[in-house]
């Protein structure tokens, strides 16, 4: 079997998955409340991974991971267009949790279900050792890929950038706040993630996909 032969069964798994509606993890009160819709675009070829949180309503209904503000967002902070940005050849993107998980009683995004990164994740990570980059969107997706070199919180973690991209492990990681219009005013208070981040962000970036 081929390796896109290999990831081909993979997807088609995932896309079959319903634990957090059928099996919930321990601890975990209720069941996913709507049918799962698996949203992942694992890849053979590209070199960069988005480790994001876990789909909107939006992406939910589409199937198209960062289909919609925040994608548009971090798709400029890459510097890439949508044609570039959902060619797999480029892009490798897996959330934390693959599908919606609801909204809170404040009507904001649930955290990314318990159940889908013990059981998906490494075996996701593994079946893409041509990956160089990790783009790790978010805390959850921080306290994942930066388990122990995390400083803390979000800010302090992003603002240490350099610790980690320049850092001996590979793939290399750069650690990203979530792009979604909530955190705008983060990005007025914090300056240096678009006079100093944002450039490395987009050599790299081109470096790698074309």
């Amino acid at each position: 079997m081929t390796d896109e032969a290999r990831l081909e069964k993979l997807r088609q798994e995932i896309a079959r998955c319903r634990i957090c509606r059928d099996a919930p993890a321990k601890g975990v009160e209720d069941r996913l409340p709507h049918e799962p819709r698996p949203v992942a675009v694992i890849s053979s070829a590209a070199r960069i991974l988005i480790a994001g949180q876990a789909p909107g309503i939006r992406v939910h209904e589409s199937g198209l991971p960062f289909d919609d503000a925040s994608g548009d967002r971090l798709r400029s902070w890459l510097g890439v267009d949508r044609a570039i940005f959902y060619d797999r050849d480029r892009f490798a993107i897996v959330p934390m949790g693959f599908c919606f998980p609801g909204y809170d009683d404040k009507g904001s995004d649930l955290p990314p279900r318990r159940e889908c990164a013990p059981f998906w994740r490494q075996r996701v990570i593994s079946a893409m050792p041509q990956i160089e980059l990790v783009l790790v969107i978010g805390q959850y997706a921080q306290a994942w890929h930066m388990a122990g070199e995390g400083r803390g919180n979000m800010t302090e973690t992003v603002r240490a950038w350099r610790d980690t991209l320049l850092s001996d492990r590979l793939p290399a990681v750069l650690p990203l706040p979530h792009p979604s219009w909530r955190n705008s005013g983060w990005l007025k208070r914090n300056p240096w993630f678009e006079e100093e981040l944002l450039p490395i962000l987009r050599e790299r970036t081109k470096k790698l996909i074309f």
